[in-house]
Protein backbone atom coordinates (compact mmCIF):
# COMPACT_ATOMS: atom_id res chain seq x y z
CA UNK A 1 0.00 0.00 0.00
CA UNK A 2 2.61 2.26 0.43
CA UNK A 3 4.65 1.74 -3.04
CA UNK A 4 4.54 5.47 -4.16
CA UNK A 5 5.10 6.57 -1.05
CA UNK A 6 8.23 4.48 -0.42
CA UNK A 7 9.17 5.68 -3.90
CA UNK A 8 9.15 9.10 -2.97
CA UNK A 9 11.45 8.37 0.00
CA UNK A 10 14.14 6.92 -2.26
CA UNK A 11 14.05 10.09 -4.46
CA UNK A 12 14.05 12.22 -1.32
CA UNK A 13 16.90 10.20 0.01
CA UNK A 14 18.50 10.71 -3.58
CA UNK A 15 18.31 14.26 -3.39
CA UNK A 16 19.78 14.49 -0.22
CA UNK A 17 22.72 12.63 -0.68
CA UNK A 18 23.35 13.79 -4.43
CA UNK A 19 22.77 10.73 -5.83
CA UNK A 20 21.01 9.49 -8.86
CA UNK A 21 17.72 7.49 -7.26
CA UNK A 22 18.85 4.30 -9.22
CA UNK A 23 21.65 3.70 -6.70
CA UNK A 24 19.42 3.42 -3.85
CA UNK A 25 17.08 1.33 -5.56
CA UNK A 26 18.08 -1.84 -3.40
CA UNK A 27 17.02 0.27 -0.45
CA UNK A 28 12.97 0.03 -1.18
CA UNK A 29 12.88 -3.35 0.65
CA UNK A 30 13.18 -0.95 4.24
CA UNK A 31 9.64 0.56 3.28
CA UNK A 32 8.69 3.67 3.23
CA UNK A 33 8.84 4.43 7.13
CA UNK A 34 12.67 3.29 7.64
CA UNK A 35 13.11 5.25 4.64
CA UNK A 36 11.72 8.69 6.07
CA UNK A 37 13.42 8.19 8.99
CA UNK A 38 16.99 7.68 7.79
CA UNK A 39 16.03 11.03 4.95
CA UNK A 40 15.33 13.05 7.89
CA UNK A 41 18.36 11.83 9.73
CA UNK A 42 20.49 12.75 7.12
CA UNK A 43 18.90 15.75 6.15
CA UNK A 44 19.43 17.22 9.75
CA UNK A 45 23.35 16.05 9.50
CA UNK A 46 23.84 17.76 6.22
CA UNK A 47 21.80 20.83 6.88
CA UNK A 48 23.33 21.44 10.50
CA UNK A 49 26.78 20.73 9.00
CA UNK A 50 26.34 23.94 6.92
CA UNK A 51 24.54 25.89 10.23
CA UNK A 52 27.32 28.23 10.63
CA UNK A 53 27.39 28.95 7.27
CA UNK A 54 23.47 29.75 7.43
CA UNK A 55 23.70 31.72 10.70
CA UNK A 56 25.91 34.07 9.12
CA UNK A 57 23.66 34.72 6.38
CA UNK A 58 21.05 35.02 8.25
CA UNK A 59 22.92 37.93 9.89
CA UNK A 60 22.71 39.63 7.31
CA UNK A 61 19.48 39.62 6.32
CA UNK A 62 18.77 43.05 8.49
CA UNK A 63 21.65 44.62 7.25
CA UNK A 64 20.92 44.07 3.04
CA UNK A 65 17.07 45.56 1.60
CA UNK A 66 15.10 42.41 -0.21
CA UNK A 67 14.61 44.72 -2.83
CA UNK A 68 18.85 44.43 -3.53
CA UNK A 69 19.67 41.37 -2.21
CA UNK A 70 17.07 39.04 -3.73
CA UNK A 71 17.49 40.40 -7.55
CA UNK A 72 21.34 39.48 -6.87
CA UNK A 73 20.71 36.18 -5.35
CA UNK A 74 18.61 34.75 -8.33
CA UNK A 75 21.77 36.18 -10.64
CA UNK A 76 24.48 34.38 -8.64
CA UNK A 77 23.37 32.29 -6.65
CA UNK A 78 22.36 28.60 -7.34
CA UNK A 79 19.13 27.36 -6.72
CA UNK A 80 20.54 24.36 -4.49
CA UNK A 81 22.12 26.73 -2.06
CA UNK A 82 19.36 29.22 -1.82
CA UNK A 83 17.09 26.33 -1.02
CA UNK A 84 19.62 25.13 1.55
CA UNK A 85 19.73 28.45 3.24
CA UNK A 86 16.18 29.68 3.07
CA UNK A 87 15.02 27.00 5.38
CA UNK A 88 17.49 28.59 8.63
CA UNK A 89 17.29 32.22 7.74
CA UNK A 90 13.36 31.62 7.40
CA UNK A 91 12.86 30.59 10.68
CA UNK A 92 15.61 34.04 12.31
CA UNK A 93 13.28 35.92 10.12
CA UNK A 94 9.62 35.09 9.35
CA UNK A 95 8.60 37.97 8.17
CA UNK A 96 11.79 38.75 5.86
CA UNK A 97 11.10 35.37 4.66
CA UNK A 98 7.34 36.40 3.74
CA UNK A 99 8.55 39.09 1.97
CA UNK A 100 11.14 36.81 0.39
CA UNK A 101 8.81 34.67 -1.56
CA UNK A 102 6.66 37.79 -2.69
CA UNK A 103 10.08 39.03 -4.78
CA UNK A 104 11.25 35.51 -6.00
CA UNK A 105 10.75 34.82 -9.37
CA UNK A 106 8.19 31.68 -9.63
CA UNK A 107 11.00 29.91 -11.80
CA UNK A 108 13.52 30.02 -9.40
CA UNK A 109 11.44 29.78 -6.40
CA UNK A 110 10.15 26.44 -7.76
CA UNK A 111 13.96 25.51 -8.29
CA UNK A 112 14.82 25.85 -4.90
CA UNK A 113 11.65 23.92 -3.38
CA UNK A 114 13.62 20.45 -3.66
CA UNK A 115 16.70 21.43 -1.25
CA UNK A 116 14.88 23.39 1.22
CA UNK A 117 15.55 22.15 5.10
CA UNK A 118 12.35 19.45 5.58
CA UNK A 119 12.26 20.66 9.18
CA UNK A 120 12.06 24.30 8.02
CA UNK A 121 8.86 23.85 5.02
CA UNK A 122 6.48 24.16 7.40
CA UNK A 123 7.47 26.60 9.56
CA UNK A 124 7.96 29.06 6.51
CA UNK A 125 4.56 27.29 4.43
CA UNK A 126 2.89 28.92 7.62
CA UNK A 127 4.43 32.49 7.47
CA UNK A 128 4.36 32.90 3.95
CA UNK A 129 1.77 34.64 2.02
CA UNK A 130 -0.67 32.00 0.20
CA UNK A 131 -0.91 33.64 -3.27
CA UNK A 132 2.71 33.66 -4.39
CA UNK A 133 3.25 29.77 -3.22
CA UNK A 134 -0.22 28.96 -5.08
CA UNK A 135 2.18 30.29 -7.93
CA UNK A 136 5.00 28.66 -7.06
CA UNK A 137 2.45 24.99 -6.62
CA UNK A 138 1.99 25.72 -9.86
CA UNK A 139 4.89 25.99 -11.66
CA UNK A 140 5.90 22.53 -9.60
CA UNK A 141 3.23 20.80 -10.76
CA UNK A 142 3.33 21.61 -14.20
CA UNK A 143 6.64 20.39 -14.28
CA UNK A 144 5.29 17.41 -12.73
CA UNK A 145 7.69 17.21 -9.51
CA UNK A 146 5.00 15.94 -7.22
CA UNK A 147 7.69 14.26 -4.57
CA UNK A 148 8.49 17.94 -4.00
CA UNK A 149 5.07 19.15 -3.50
CA UNK A 150 4.24 16.60 -1.37
CA UNK A 151 5.75 18.30 1.37
CA UNK A 152 4.36 21.82 0.86
CA UNK A 153 0.86 20.24 0.86
CA UNK A 154 1.29 18.03 4.13
CA UNK A 155 2.30 21.81 5.90
CA UNK A 156 -0.22 23.66 4.79
CA UNK A 157 -2.61 25.63 6.57
CA UNK A 158 -6.68 26.05 6.85
CA UNK A 159 -5.79 29.55 4.76
CA UNK A 160 -3.44 27.94 2.29
CA UNK A 161 -5.39 25.06 1.29
CA UNK A 162 -8.32 27.40 0.74
CA UNK A 163 -5.54 29.52 -1.83
CA UNK A 164 -4.92 25.77 -3.13
CA UNK A 165 -8.32 25.01 -3.78
CA UNK A 166 -8.97 28.46 -5.62
CA UNK A 167 -5.89 28.55 -7.46
CA UNK A 168 -4.53 25.22 -8.39
CA UNK A 169 -6.05 23.80 -11.07
CA UNK A 170 -4.49 21.07 -11.72
CA UNK A 171 -6.54 17.68 -10.36
CA UNK A 172 -4.37 15.49 -11.37
CA UNK A 173 -1.28 16.77 -9.49
CA UNK A 174 -3.07 17.65 -5.91
CA UNK A 175 -3.52 13.63 -6.23
CA UNK A 176 -0.91 12.72 -7.50
CA UNK A 177 1.13 15.19 -4.91
CA UNK A 178 -1.28 13.50 -1.94
CA UNK A 179 -0.39 9.61 -2.97
CA UNK A 180 3.66 10.70 -2.58
CA UNK A 181 3.16 12.46 0.80
CA UNK A 182 4.72 10.45 3.61
CA UNK A 183 2.22 11.51 6.20
CA UNK A 184 -1.02 9.76 6.18
CA UNK A 185 -2.21 12.39 8.79
CA UNK A 186 -1.53 15.10 6.46
CA UNK A 187 -3.17 13.56 3.32
CA UNK A 188 -6.37 13.11 5.23
CA UNK A 189 -6.32 16.50 6.68
CA UNK A 190 -6.03 18.09 3.18
CA UNK A 191 -8.91 15.71 1.63
CA UNK A 192 -10.76 16.77 4.58
CA UNK A 193 -10.42 20.35 4.16
CA UNK A 194 -11.13 19.77 0.52
CA UNK A 195 -14.48 18.11 1.11
CA UNK A 196 -15.45 20.82 3.39
CA UNK A 197 -14.31 23.81 1.82
CA UNK A 198 -16.45 26.37 0.22
CA UNK A 199 -15.31 25.59 -3.63
CA UNK A 200 -16.27 21.82 -3.49
CA UNK A 201 -13.08 20.71 -5.70
CA UNK A 202 -13.80 16.64 -4.80
CA UNK A 203 -16.44 16.24 -7.02
CA UNK A 204 -14.20 17.52 -9.84
CA UNK A 205 -11.30 16.24 -8.63
CA UNK A 206 -13.38 12.33 -8.59
CA UNK A 207 -14.30 13.20 -11.97
CA UNK A 208 -10.66 13.47 -13.29
CA UNK A 209 -9.66 10.39 -11.23
CA UNK A 210 -12.47 8.33 -12.73
CA UNK A 211 -11.13 9.57 -16.51
CA UNK A 212 -7.84 9.26 -15.84
CA UNK A 213 -4.89 7.24 -16.45
CA UNK A 214 -4.38 4.43 -14.55
CA UNK A 215 -1.52 5.78 -12.78
CA UNK A 216 -3.86 8.52 -11.90
CA UNK A 217 -6.29 6.21 -10.61
CA UNK A 218 -3.43 4.04 -8.39
CA UNK A 219 -2.19 7.22 -6.65
CA UNK A 220 -5.86 8.14 -5.88
CA UNK A 221 -6.67 4.94 -4.16
CA UNK A 222 -3.44 5.05 -2.36
CA UNK A 223 -4.20 8.57 -1.33
CA UNK A 224 -7.83 7.35 -0.25
CA UNK A 225 -6.90 4.18 1.52
CA UNK A 226 -4.34 6.25 3.87
CA UNK A 227 -6.75 8.38 5.20
CA UNK A 228 -9.00 8.19 8.59
CA UNK A 229 -12.12 6.39 8.10
CA UNK A 230 -14.43 9.93 7.88
CA UNK A 231 -12.88 11.06 4.97
CA UNK A 232 -12.88 7.80 3.28
CA UNK A 233 -16.44 7.30 3.72
CA UNK A 234 -17.20 10.86 2.45
CA UNK A 235 -14.91 9.86 -0.90
CA UNK A 236 -16.53 6.75 -1.38
CA UNK A 237 -20.17 8.46 -1.32
CA UNK A 238 -18.99 10.95 -3.62
CA UNK A 239 -17.15 9.02 -5.91
CA UNK A 240 -20.53 6.48 -6.61
CA UNK A 241 -22.44 10.10 -7.10
CA UNK A 242 -20.25 11.40 -9.50
CA UNK A 243 -19.27 7.63 -11.28
CA UNK A 244 -21.06 5.73 -13.78
CA UNK A 245 -21.14 1.96 -13.67
CA UNK A 246 -19.01 1.72 -16.43
CA UNK A 247 -16.28 4.22 -14.73
CA UNK A 248 -16.68 2.35 -11.75
CA UNK A 249 -15.98 -0.69 -13.38
CA UNK A 250 -12.94 0.82 -15.02
CA UNK A 251 -11.42 1.99 -11.44
CA UNK A 252 -11.75 -2.16 -10.40
CA UNK A 253 -10.60 -3.25 -13.21
CA UNK A 254 -7.20 -1.08 -12.98
CA UNK A 255 -6.92 -1.67 -9.43
CA UNK A 256 -6.56 -4.90 -10.47
CA UNK A 257 -4.16 -4.59 -13.29
CA UNK A 258 -2.00 -2.12 -11.31
CA UNK A 259 -2.07 -4.28 -7.79
CA UNK A 260 -3.92 -2.13 -6.21
CA UNK A 261 -6.47 -4.39 -4.89
CA UNK A 262 -5.23 -4.01 -0.92
CA UNK A 263 -5.89 0.01 -1.23
CA UNK A 264 -8.84 -0.60 -3.01
CA UNK A 265 -10.43 -2.90 -0.82
CA UNK A 266 -9.37 -0.61 2.10
CA UNK A 267 -11.31 2.34 0.52
CA UNK A 268 -14.03 0.02 0.08
CA UNK A 269 -14.46 -1.21 3.73
CA UNK A 270 -15.21 2.49 4.82
CA UNK A 271 -18.31 2.96 2.40
CA UNK A 272 -21.71 3.33 3.33
CA UNK A 273 -23.97 -0.06 2.89
CA UNK A 274 -25.78 2.23 0.04
CA UNK A 275 -22.71 2.55 -1.86
CA UNK A 276 -21.56 -1.42 -1.17
CA UNK A 277 -24.67 -2.17 -2.59
CA UNK A 278 -23.80 -0.03 -5.69
CA UNK A 279 -20.41 -1.84 -5.76
CA UNK A 280 -21.62 -5.40 -5.38
CA UNK A 281 -23.80 -5.04 -8.10
CA UNK A 282 -21.19 -4.19 -10.74
CA UNK A 283 -20.59 -6.15 -13.45
CA UNK A 284 -16.95 -6.80 -12.49
CA UNK A 285 -17.52 -8.22 -8.87
CA UNK A 286 -19.55 -10.86 -10.23
CA UNK A 287 -17.15 -11.87 -12.94
CA UNK A 288 -15.02 -14.70 -12.11
CA UNK A 289 -11.55 -13.63 -13.54
CA UNK A 290 -11.77 -10.32 -11.52
CA UNK A 291 -12.96 -12.02 -8.29
CA UNK A 292 -9.70 -14.93 -8.70
CA UNK A 293 -7.36 -11.99 -8.89
CA UNK A 294 -8.78 -9.98 -6.06
CA UNK A 295 -9.06 -13.40 -3.42
CA UNK A 296 -5.29 -14.69 -5.00
CA UNK A 297 -3.77 -11.06 -4.06
CA UNK A 298 -5.23 -11.32 -0.72
CA UNK A 299 -3.30 -14.53 0.40
CA UNK A 300 -0.50 -13.60 2.95
CA UNK A 301 -2.14 -10.75 3.03
CA UNK A 302 -2.92 -10.29 6.99
CA UNK A 303 -4.73 -6.57 7.03
CA UNK A 304 -7.88 -6.50 8.86
CA UNK A 305 -8.58 -3.69 6.67
CA UNK A 306 -8.28 -5.38 3.79
CA UNK A 307 -10.48 -8.40 4.55
CA UNK A 308 -13.14 -5.93 6.16
CA UNK A 309 -13.54 -4.34 2.53
CA UNK A 310 -13.61 -7.75 0.72
CA UNK A 311 -16.28 -9.54 3.55
CA UNK A 312 -18.69 -6.41 3.53
CA UNK A 313 -18.57 -6.14 0.11
CA UNK A 314 -19.05 -9.64 -1.23
CA UNK A 315 -21.85 -10.04 1.73
CA UNK A 316 -24.03 -8.03 -0.63
CA UNK A 317 -23.19 -9.99 -3.59
CA UNK A 318 -25.93 -13.06 -4.71
CA UNK A 319 -25.12 -16.54 -3.76
CA UNK A 320 -23.32 -17.34 -7.10
CA UNK A 321 -20.64 -14.58 -6.67
CA UNK A 322 -20.70 -15.99 -2.71
CA UNK A 323 -19.96 -19.35 -3.70
CA UNK A 324 -17.31 -18.51 -5.93
CA UNK A 325 -15.29 -16.52 -2.87
CA UNK A 326 -15.85 -19.23 -0.49
CA UNK A 327 -14.14 -22.00 -3.28
CA UNK A 328 -11.30 -19.02 -3.99
CA UNK A 329 -11.25 -18.54 -0.50
CA UNK A 330 -10.42 -21.86 0.69
CA UNK A 331 -7.73 -22.47 -2.04
CA UNK A 332 -5.83 -19.85 -0.09
CA UNK A 333 -2.57 -21.38 1.81
CA UNK A 334 -3.23 -22.90 5.21
CA UNK A 335 -1.56 -19.75 7.22
CA UNK A 336 -4.22 -17.70 4.50
CA UNK A 337 -7.02 -19.88 6.02
CA UNK A 338 -5.83 -19.97 9.74
CA UNK A 339 -6.03 -16.43 9.76
CA UNK A 340 -9.37 -15.71 9.07
CA UNK A 341 -10.97 -16.14 12.70
CA UNK A 342 -8.22 -13.85 13.73
CA UNK A 343 -9.48 -11.48 11.57
CA UNK A 344 -12.89 -11.79 11.84
CA UNK A 345 -12.78 -11.51 15.45
CA UNK A 346 -10.53 -8.30 15.80
CA UNK A 347 -13.34 -6.45 12.88
CA UNK A 348 -16.10 -8.38 14.29
CA UNK A 349 -17.10 -9.79 11.39
CA UNK A 350 -17.80 -12.89 12.27
CA UNK A 351 -21.21 -13.11 10.38
CA UNK A 352 -20.12 -11.78 7.04
CA UNK A 353 -17.15 -13.92 7.32
CA UNK A 354 -19.51 -17.19 8.16
CA UNK A 355 -22.50 -16.39 5.89
CA UNK A 356 -19.71 -16.18 2.74
CA UNK A 357 -18.19 -19.14 3.88
CA UNK A 358 -21.45 -21.34 4.61
CA UNK A 359 -22.20 -20.75 0.75
CA UNK A 360 -19.59 -22.97 -0.33
CA UNK A 361 -19.95 -26.75 -1.17
CA UNK A 362 -18.53 -29.71 0.74
CA UNK A 363 -15.47 -29.68 -0.70
CA UNK A 364 -14.52 -26.22 0.32
CA UNK A 365 -16.25 -26.99 3.47
CA UNK A 366 -13.49 -30.06 3.75
CA UNK A 367 -10.62 -28.03 3.20
CA UNK A 368 -11.37 -25.36 5.67
CA UNK A 369 -12.43 -27.53 8.07
CA UNK A 370 -8.95 -29.08 7.82
CA UNK A 371 -6.86 -26.20 8.27
CA UNK A 372 -9.00 -24.84 11.14
CA UNK A 373 -9.29 -28.03 13.41
CA UNK A 374 -5.27 -26.75 14.28
CA UNK A 375 -6.38 -23.81 15.31
CA UNK A 376 -5.51 -23.04 19.53
CA UNK A 377 -8.76 -24.28 21.82
CA UNK A 378 -10.06 -20.78 22.65
CA UNK A 379 -10.37 -19.99 18.88
CA UNK A 380 -12.08 -23.15 18.09
CA UNK A 381 -14.49 -22.64 21.03
CA UNK A 382 -14.99 -18.95 19.61
CA UNK A 383 -15.24 -20.16 16.30
CA UNK A 384 -17.89 -22.91 17.19
CA UNK A 385 -19.68 -20.55 19.10
CA UNK A 386 -20.16 -18.32 16.36
CA UNK A 387 -21.53 -20.81 13.96
CA UNK A 388 -24.12 -21.93 16.53
CA UNK A 389 -25.33 -18.50 17.38
CA UNK A 390 -25.76 -17.50 13.78
CA UNK A 391 -27.32 -21.00 12.86
CA UNK A 392 -25.21 -21.93 10.75
CA UNK A 393 -24.91 -25.75 12.15
CA UNK A 394 -26.35 -27.72 9.34
CA UNK A 395 -24.17 -25.87 6.51
CA UNK A 396 -21.24 -25.79 7.84
CA UNK A 397 -21.55 -29.09 9.50
CA UNK A 398 -18.21 -30.51 7.47
CA UNK A 399 -16.30 -27.85 9.20
CA UNK A 400 -17.58 -28.67 12.85
CA UNK A 401 -17.43 -32.13 12.31
CA UNK A 402 -13.10 -32.12 11.75
CA UNK A 403 -12.58 -29.52 14.80
CA UNK A 404 -11.97 -31.05 18.19
CA UNK A 405 -15.27 -30.21 20.38
CA UNK A 406 -14.14 -27.59 23.33
CA UNK A 407 -16.42 -25.39 25.19
CA UNK A 408 -15.59 -22.06 26.47
CA UNK A 409 -15.42 -23.26 30.08
CA UNK A 410 -12.52 -25.86 29.29
CA UNK A 411 -10.59 -23.51 27.48
CA UNK A 412 -10.85 -21.39 30.85
CA UNK A 413 -10.47 -24.30 32.92
CA UNK A 414 -6.88 -25.04 31.27
CA UNK A 415 -5.65 -21.52 30.86
CA UNK A 416 -6.23 -21.65 34.65
CA UNK A 417 -4.01 -25.53 35.25
CA UNK A 418 -1.35 -23.32 33.24
CA UNK A 419 -1.22 -20.45 35.21
CA UNK A 420 -0.93 -22.59 38.37
CA UNK A 421 1.54 -24.90 36.93
CA UNK A 422 3.96 -21.48 35.88
CA UNK A 423 3.15 -20.17 39.51
CA UNK A 424 0.69 -17.29 38.32
CA UNK A 425 -2.46 -16.14 40.30
CA UNK A 426 -5.93 -16.13 39.17
CA UNK A 427 -7.32 -13.68 41.55
CA UNK A 428 -6.78 -10.49 40.77
CA UNK A 429 -4.19 -8.69 43.49
CA UNK A 430 -5.41 -7.42 46.55
CA UNK A 431 -3.67 -3.74 46.44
Amino acid sequence: MTDLVTRAQIILLARTLHVPAQRLAHLERLGAAHLHELQQRMASIMFDQHAEVFARISKLVPIIPLTISMPLVQRIVPPMMTGRAAGAVGVDHPKKAADTVALLGTAYAADCAPYMDPRTVGQLADAAPPDPIVLILNEILRRRDYITAGPFLAYATATLIDAVEQGVHDDAGLIFSAAYAFSAESVSAILRQLLNGRWQRIPRILHTVLNGSPDLQLAALSAFARCDDDVMTAVGDILFAVGTSESISNLIVTAIRVGAIAELLTFTGRMNPQVLDAMAANPVIGDEAALTAIIGALDHRYEPSVWRGLLLLIQRSDTGIQQIVARLVADLSDSSVATLPSIAAETGLWPQLLQVLASGDTSVHTRIGAVWARLPPERRAGLELHIHELQLDTHMAAITSQIPTISVEEVFFRRRQMRRHRGTSDSWPTR
